[in-house]
């Protein structure tokens, strides 16, 4: 079949929805004839891309089978392309696609545009879960996971490149957080309530940047913590591998937060195939893309003592450490695979379009 992908977020722009975007077209391209309208200019760019991707499409819709788009906030062209033309539309929905809290978002793209597509795609069964409660039926749902493209098996990391990275000698265990600063990711809850109880060996680093960053580096001074939390800041892809490779632990310690989700969480699955054992709170999208015991632990967010018994078990034993990662990091590449992933998009995509010469 003939896709046509339209994604408003999408590389050299940095940022999770335009990772993703890539990695699907790839793999969408691999498998079926794929052709992708994107907006490579972020943001400031897209009261324009809208139009110029509306007229495209209405040019040479003709030429494809079915229209995937990249996230919620193309449910808006969706809707247009649908009095245009009768081919499938099919959106990709987040969390924040779905809940976030701007009422005229809440009145026209939940009420109006997304209820208009042929299926919504959803990144985690949390996602479902907030579109029905806004009154989006579960059967215009389907669940298809973020995917992943594992490199080639990591190498361990000379301690000295993470020494030079950071600029000061690293003793001890190494715990990651790595991604977008925001509050519902819980890095100052974490070491507000439990780095302070881990051992003075253990090193914590974070990773990123984004509006939390204040709140972080707040929670580091107020508790005297500099010489065991270390902010790199933003990584490149090169900085990020190496952070991967020479952590013990990686940590994704979400909590609630009103209005706000995590859709999925793309980065404990790479962080599980770089053999890391990952531990995670049991919320949202996260019990999608962990499965415990799996490819990782899930711990109950906000409970501080859980998730220091949890990594103290882990880095109690460093070659029971190694095996469980050697097996996450195979479950995910099974399971989490983006021709596998790339398959599913496929069958959704299938399903709606009618056999040519009905």
């Amino acid at each position: 079949m003939n896709i046509l992908f339209i994604s408003r977020a999408y590389p050299p722009v940095i940022g999770g929805i335009e990772k993703q975007n890539y990695e699907i077209g790839k793999a969408l391209t691999a498998v079926t004839r794929t052709d992708i309208i994107a907006n490579t200019r972020g943001k400031w760019l897209l009261p324009l891309f809208l139009p110029y991707a509306l007229l495209r499409t209405l040019l040479t819709i003709r030429n494809y089978d079915a229209v995937l788009l990249g996230d919620g906030v193309l449910g808006i062209l969706g809707y247009l392309l649908k009095h245009a033309t009768s081919k499938p539309v099919v959106c990709i929905v987040h969390g924040l696609d779905l809940t976030y809290g701007n009422k005229l978002y809440q009145k026209l793209w939940l009420k109006v545009f997304l209820p208009r597509m042929d299926r919504l795609i959803a990144v985690g069964n949390a996602s479902i879960r907030q579109g029905m409660l806004r009154g989006l039926p579960e059967s215009k749902f389907v669940f298809i996971p973020n995917g992943v493209a594992p490199a080639a098996i990591p190498l361990p990391c000379p301690r000295s490149e993470l020494e030079a990275l950071l600029h000061r000698k690293i003793h001890g265990p190494v715990i990651l957080t790595l991604g977008r600063l925001v509050k519902r990711k819980g890095v100052a809850w974490f070491i507000d309530n439990v780095v302070t109880r881990l051992d003075a060996n253990i090193t914590y680093i974070v990773a990123g940047e984004g509006r939390e960053q204040p709140a972080i580096l707040h929670a580091i001074q107020a508790n005297r913590l500099q010489d065991r939390v270390l902010y790199a800041g933003g990584v490149s892809d090169r900085e990020k591998e190496l952070l991967f490779c020479a952590a013990d632990i990686f940590v994704q310690p979400n909590i609630k937060v009103a209005g706000d989700m995590e859709g999925f969480g793309l980065v404990v699955l790479e962080a599980a195939t770089h053999g890391l054992v990952v531990i995670a709170s049991r919320l949202e999208g996260l019990q999608d893309a962990i499965v415990d015991g799996k490819n990782g632990y899930l711990v109950e967010s906000g409970d501080a003592g859980a998730y220091q018994a949890r990594i103290e078990s882990v880095l109690r034993d460093s070659n029971a450490r190694a095996a469980f990662g050697a097996r996450a990091r195979d479950f995910v590449i099974a399971h989490y695979n983006w021709p596998l992933i790339a398959g599913r998009y496929l069958d959704t995509l299938s399903a709606l379009v009618q056999p040519r010469g009905e």
